[in-house]
């Protein structure tokens, strides 16, 4: 692998910084090297591009000498129809004056221009790869494809794993949700969504009965903080459905999931609210999802910390409770902590102050044996 110092020329390095910082989609740059073995400056970078629902690796080919000049693109050896800037090749995308003005019209001064090049080569990519899926000869995916790829926003490509058979995936977005109006105190950096992730094997032969294809839900990860999509069972996929059958079961079963989810925010709020009485004002708290709180206890002389996590599921799930000594340390100079604590009693059906109440009585006990633990723990590190 060749390698050198990872900096690059100042118009370069504004290009890339401006790519990944304002782009809505989630660019990775996976090394950055020289194109010349004694170079002062690194030249070239493989770009991660977000593609249904994975990531595509093109690499980016300057030339540190001449900055001023346009960039290189170098495909996937996978992908060597794609040829977006003309040339012919199966599959090759539009020609350059229309998928690529911004390559033809380059100008090194312009940090978005790299930006600008990458999303066109990017859309030029999804015709291509949506192309290679239409030539396929699988009379199923024919027919998927014929009711389904109008719906906008779906991605598509071929996949060809080593060990087994083709397979075509797509990526389908689910719910028109503005999730800024839904969480509005979260500063979302990206639009968030949540898709989900089909995948057909290739066949020649066509089944009256075809078998269910592989299917789970995606997110976006900033999503997660507010929806655990792990945690969503989906519907069956019946006998001979497809995929225009099945997606409004599926957006009906999330929407009323979300909204469920938006609400524990309000509920986690409430119980957070509930622990000033009698623990006090938190020391520190979510003040978005509301999902961790910190409060400051005294029994006697011994004085800890009590850290609550609040999970989604919340008040189904009851929240797990950590206590952290301010008075004993570990030989490395950390405050000592409990094991996490959620065998209290909890019911919920109970109201925030009453959850507060019997979680304040149980530490009345537990924050003894947590003070025993803590002087247990000091003499085995000397």
């Amino acid at each position: 692998m060749a390698a050198a110092d990872p900096s690059l020329p100042p118009q370069i390095a504004a290009q890339l910084n401006y790519l990944l910082s304002h782009s809505p989609l989630p660019f990775k740059v996976d090394q950055i090297w020289s194109g010349c073995k004694n170079g002062r400056f690194s030249d070239r970078f493989s770009l991660l591009v977000p593609f249904c629902l994975d990531f595509v690796k093109w690499d980016v080919i300057y030339n540190a000498l001449f900055p001023a000049a346009a960039p290189d693109f170098v495909f996937a050896p996978d992908d060597d129809g794609f040829r977006p800037l003309g040339g012919g090749g199966k599959g090759g995308g539009a020609p350059a004056e229309n998928s690529s003005s911004s390559l033809c019209d380059w100008n090194c001064r312009d940090p978005a221009r790299l930006l600008a090049v990458v999303h066109e080569l990017r859309d030029s990519y999804a015709q291509y790869q949506k192309k290679r899926v239409e030539e396929l000869d699988d009379a199923r995916l024919k027919f998927e494809i014929s009711t389904i790829l109008s719906r906008e926003g779906i991605e598509v490509c071929v996949v060809s794993p080593p060990d087994r058979p083709a397979e075509v995936k797509f990526a389908v977005p689910l719910l028109d949700l503005d999730f800024d109006k839904l969480v509005r105190e979260y500063p979302w950096k990206h639009q968030q969504k949540i898709f989900l992730q089909v995948v057909y094997p290739v066949s020649r032969s066509y089944s009256s009965i075809p078998s269910a294809p592989r299917i789970k839900l995606v997110s976006t990860s900033d999503l997660k903080a507010l929806f655990s999509i792990e945690d969503v069972k989906l519907p069956p996929w019946l006998d001979g459905m497809c995929m225009a059958e099945y997606l409004p079961t599926v957006e009906d079963n999330l929407k009323v999931q979300v909204v469920e989810a938006v609400a524990s925010i309000g509920q986690r709020r409430r119980f957070i609210e509930a622990l000033s009485p009698l623990f006090g004002r938190p020391l520190e708290a979510d003040p978005v999802f509301c999902r961790k709180a910190t409060v400051l206890a005294i029994s006697g002389v011994f004085t800890f910390l009590i850290h609550f996590s609040i999970p989604i599921q919340f008040p189904k799930q009851q929240p797990i409770l950590t206590l952290q000594s301010s008075q004993h340390f570990n030989s490395q100079g950390t405050p000592i902590l409990s094991p996490p604590i959620n065998d209290y009693p909890w019911s919920p059906r109970w109201d925030p102050a009453k959850m507060v109440e019997r979680i304040f009585d149980f530490l009345v006990d537990e924050c003894l044996n947590f003070k025993k633990y803590c002087n247990d723990a000091i003499p085995q590190q000397q």
